[in-house]
């Protein structure tokens, strides 16, 4: 099955909790301290007075609860301050009228605060929401089983709170086998959403249409230049047109191919400058039913790791196709690899956010280094727990923060072909 990026089974559209049940031993000491701080100022020598201390029981209340447990236990602190006037003092003397309107100010601006710390939280968790459904539609769970093959896959997102961003990866059924795509885009994050939607749609609409993998992957190159094509023309007719400026052009964070460019005016060409260009690296492969290989498409991506054994071989190839988008650069057609892909054999297929994630020392990750220890260790190991392990593996050595997205799959053959083909 797929790893989840937050494994845990939160709904995080559900709202916080005034006295979380988890957390109810914790919201009884602000209420004990009350007490205890009454008790002691009421007995206390009249030179020592403990009131103003009750503005602990908010001020604590308010990082273990919501809005209204923090509002109750201030409005206890206040009349358990007004008790401590009536039974010393008096409440109309200046030093107790003082105390009284200070609590009840920084209590009124504790609460404030957690009102708005309660707001951020459910705009939070609708933002959640939303991202966990955009995982959902975008980059649907690869199917355990299909034909054949024992699938696991794990998805990382760079920035925080999202979990999708640019690398993507899908697969897909045809008469004859299972194809495979894993790709990069060009940047992390939600920025490059747009065109990871548009190479998986591009991907599942066309994986069963084309016979051969040179003209699937020409297909996902037109698309992605197509795409291209249209913004490099919108934002060349807003730059005529003066709409668009500098800052504006920047969040688009990327710019049109070379020969689609605008000519040479002599002008700054701010595109250029603050973007650079879009593309999509990406490894497309097929894997026939019957046989006993694995036929792929490298378009600039790192190169698969084939577990055999406990060993471990990167499926170099012999001449690598430029990335998708930038397929009009190169007039050479795709070039088709086939490997050997024995039945109990693993291929592993990564992004370059695997291999590029730095520890403290700004050491790369070494995959294939790992791989092979753990592949050596548990060499029947499914795919799904060595993913896991890789996973922890490499948020262990990031630091527990990822500079980039991050995304692995694993394909096993089946020893014994088993029933059920999962279908894109």
């Amino acid at each position: 099955m797929p790893l989840r990026q937050h494994p845990d089974d939160r709904r995080p559209h559900d709202r916080r909790r005034s006295w979380p049940p988890d957390r109810r031993a914790l919201t009884a000491v602000p209420l004990a301290l009350i007490v205890v701080i009454t008790v002691v100022d009421v007995l206390a020598p009249p030179d020592i007075h403990l009131g103003p201390l009750l503005i602990v029981a908010p001020a604590l209340t308010a990082s273990l609860a919501g809005a209204r447990a923090t509002t109750v236990v201030a409005l206890l602190s206040l009349a358990a301050l007004t008790v401590i006037g009536i039974l010393r003092d008096g409440l109309t003397t200046g030093n107790h009228e003082t105390q009284l309107g200070a609590l009840l100010a920084v209590s009124a601006l504790i609460v404030a605060l957690r009102v708005l710390r309660d707001r951020h939280e459910r705009e939070l968790a609708q933002v959640r929401s939303v991202s966990e459904a955009a995982q959902r539609v975008l980059l649907r769970p690869l199917p355990d089983r299909t034909g054949p093959l024992h699938l696991a896959s794990f998805y990382l997102a760079a920035e925080a709170e999202a979990q999708v961003g640019g690398d993507l990866y899908a697969a897909a059924r045809t008469a004859t086998g299972t194809r495979l795509l894993v790709g990069d885009v060009r940047g992390k994050g939600l920025s490059s959403l747009g065109d990871a939607a548009l190479l998986l749609g591009a991907f599942r609409a066309a994986a069963h249409l084309y016979p051969d993998l040179p003209g699937l992957v020409g297909h996902l190159d037109g698309s992605i230049a197509w795409d291209l094509a249209q913004l490099a023309e919108q934002q060349r007719a807003q730059r005529e047109d003066g709409l668009l400026d500098r800052p504006r052009l920047r969040a688009f964070r990327r710019t049109e191919p070379p020969d689609i460019r605008a000519p040479d005016d002599g002008r700054p060409d701010t595109a250029a400058d603050d973007s650079g260009e879009s593309f999509i690296t990406a490894v497309v492969l097929d894997v026939p039913d019957d046989g006993a290989v694995v036929r792929l498409v490298d378009c600039g991506h790192p190169p698969p790791l084939l577990l055999h054994g406990d060993r471990v071989t990167a499926l170099e190839p012999r001449r690598t196709s430029p990335p998708l988008g930038l397929g009009e650069l190169v007039a050479a057609p795709y070039v088709v690899e086939e490997f050997a892909f024995l039945p109990g054999d693993r291929l592993l297929i990564y992004t370059d956010g695997v291999i590029e994630a730095r520890d403290g020392e700004r050491r790369f990750y070494p995959l294939t280094e790992r791989v092979a220890e753990r592949t050596a260790a548990h060499p029947a190991e499914p795919p799904a727990a060595l993913l896991l392990h890789l996973r922890r593996d490499l948020l262990a050595h990031a630091g527990g923060r990822l500079d980039d997205d991050a995304a692995m799959v694993v394909v096993e053959r089946l020893r014994r072909p088993g029933p059920g083909a999962g279908t894109e």
